[in-house]
């Protein structure tokens, strides 16, 4: 990792004992995309492989993929390296300390593509409270936040928690692939890995769009909700699969 020069690295430990901001925060345009526009996260990133989707459809964008796992973002550096994509960088760290990495109004869109649901801690989960709280230290006012999953724990957490605090939202599906073509613009559309399990496996996939309208007071969501009962196919996918059939 430390030899692709699209790559940032530095983790929790490195940062919150003394409540340092990263050099990067404020420079990310100047320093590393030497252009001015909009900045596009994807929180969990994984693979990389919405990052790297997302900036060969829009060029005119700066994406950056944020994960702890150095061993799948590392497919998605190598990837948007071998490609010559100077509008897609990754930032190996710890969501938890996202604030640190970037400036006030510095981020203009944040992309959450099939994250661990976190189904036992809230404050864990990518679209809670907690979360947002955060995010909008660093979104500038009314950009957007796109959740794309397979978890009906998942979304129907986030549908309780945006019903509890005003966000407008903009769009909202329980079956992205199940509903209006127009729907699928080219960014929705994209597919990862993990994506195409769960099609393989008859899951319908979610889909929520919202503003991230500044809010002075949050209100996290109490109700009971169902857990998920099924996994991922992990390493041994295509055994498990084969299994399935």
């Amino acid at each position: 990792m430390e030899t692709f020069s699209n790559v940032f690295q530095c983790g929790a430990r490195e940062m919150l004992p003394t409540g340092n901001v990263h050099p990067m925060a404020g420079h990310w345009r100047d320093t590393f995309f030497h252009n001015d526009n909009p900045i596009v996260l994807e929180l969990g990133c994984g693979r990389g492989e919405y990052t790297v989707g997302l900036a060969q459809k829009y060029p005119n964008k700066n994406f950056i993929g944020v994960d702890i796992k150095g061993a799948r973002m590392w497919a998605g550096a190598k990837h948007a390296e071998q490609e010559g994509l100077k509008n897609a960088a990754f930032l190996r760290t710890n969501i938890e300390i996202i604030t640190a990495f970037f400036a006030k109004d510095e981020v203009d869109e944040i992309w959450i593509t099939f994250c661990d649901p976190q189904m036992k801690k809230a404050t864990k989960r990518l679209t809670s409270t907690w979360f947002m709280q955060r995010y909008q230290q660093i979104v500038k006012p009314s950009g957007l936040i796109h959740l794309k999953t397979d978890s009906p724990f998942l979304y129907t957490y986030t549908t309780e928690m945006l019903r509890l605090n005003p966000y407008p939202v903009i769009v909202q599906t329980d079956d992205l692939y199940g509903t209006n073509d127009a729907l699928l613009t080219d960014a929705k559309a994209l597919q990862t890995h993990y994506e195409k399990q769960w099609l393989d496996r008859g899951l319908s996939i979610k889909y929520i769009e919202w503003q991230l309208t500044p809010l002075d007071k949050f209100e996290e969501p109490t109700i009971e909700i169902e857990k998920d009962t099924y996994r991922s196919y992990g390493r041994n996918y295509q055994v498990h699969a084969q299994a399935d059939k």
